[in-house]
């Protein structure tokens, strides 16, 4: 049973358990921080899910409904997003994005909103919510998925517009948000929730690791044909490849050398046990790497 978990989640996700665990877990950080440190002080995120929680605030507003209907805004929004996640970046991340999305939705819908503020300074409410918020984001990063929203929308632009990044996308959006924030509930309202914004970027940083290069030497006793082929097809790098003669027993050992991106290396560690249990990694993190170099935001 077990077993065959393992290999659905590894055919339809590329994903492990731990990192479907780890996705999920940093949905429900995530989740937690917006409804308990956010959305009950009256604050907006950033993104789609501020969007989402301005036509909530419409909806409350015009019918005078009490239901917590920023999740399934949230869901519907990105709808059309994951025909683009589909179309131009991957079909892996395509199906982990809409796994974390529906979790999202889940935990957004039914943590409950608290009605009075958990602790009674508001600027401690932001700074525990962005940190939260960042560290769910992260956790959600780092298992090689997202929870959609603007960063689909800036990866597909700056995968074809390399003048274009994912943060310009996001600042411009959130940008938008917030003004629109400030002059329908104030400038109060605005200024802290640029500040809960500030706060979880800074967390999602320590876990952002697709801006961190490399270098990794893959050691086998069998010619390394499948983990050639997964890092080619399923991480779209190229591999150089040599063999060589270990001085002690004279034995042959191939060794296939990459440049990765931070991020991508966690891909292939989770996934050399099941291409070759037998292999081993020598990493070097932090390198420079110049010239022709793929970057590369999603997979």
């Amino acid at each position: 049973m077990i077993k065959a978990i393992d290999n659905f989640l590894f055919k339809h996700f590329k994903w492990t358990k731990t990192e479907l665990l780890t996705a999920i877990l940093g949905t429900l950080i995530f989740s937690f921080s917006i409804n308990i440190f956010i959305v009950s002080n009256h604050l907006f995120n950033g993104g789609i899910l501020g969007i989402s929680q301005l036509l909530s605030s419409l909806i409350e507003h015009l019918f005078n409904a009490k239901m917590n209907t920023v999740g399934l805004i949230n869901l519907a929004i990105n709808i059309p997003l994951f025909i683009m996640a589909y179309r131009f970046i991957s079909k892996t991340f395509f199906r982990r994005t809409i796994i974390c999305v529906i979790f999202q939705t889940i935990f957004l819908t039914f943590i409950p909103i608290s009605s009075k503020m958990l602790v009674d300074e508001l600027i401690t409410s932001v700074l525990i919510g962005g940190v939260l918020a960042g560290i769910g984001s992260g956790l959600v990063l780092s298992s090689s998925s997202s929870m959609g929203g603007t960063d689909i929308i800036g990866i597909a632009i700056s995968t074809r517009n390399r003048k274009i990044t994912v943060g310009m996308v996001g600042t411009i959006i959130n940008t938008c948000i917030f003004i629109i924030c400030g002059l329908i509930f104030g400038v109060k309202i605005m200024i802290y929730s640029i500040l809960y914004t500030v706060f979880a970027s800074i967390m999602v940083d320590r876990f952002h690791l697709q801006n961190i290069s490399s270098t990794v030497m893959i050691f086998t006793k069998r010619e390394p044909k499948e983990i050639i082929d997964f890092v080619m097809k399923e991480i779209d790098r190229d591999v150089t490849t040599w063999e060589a003669e270990g001085t002690g027993t004279h034995s042959k050992t191939y060794i296939s050398y990459v440049v990765l991106s931070k991020y991508e290396l966690t891909i292939l560690e989770s996934h050399i046990p099941y291409l070759d249990k037998d292999a081993f990694i020598v990493k070097d993190d932090g390198v420079a790497v110049y010239g022709n170099f793929k970057k590369k935001l999603a997979k």
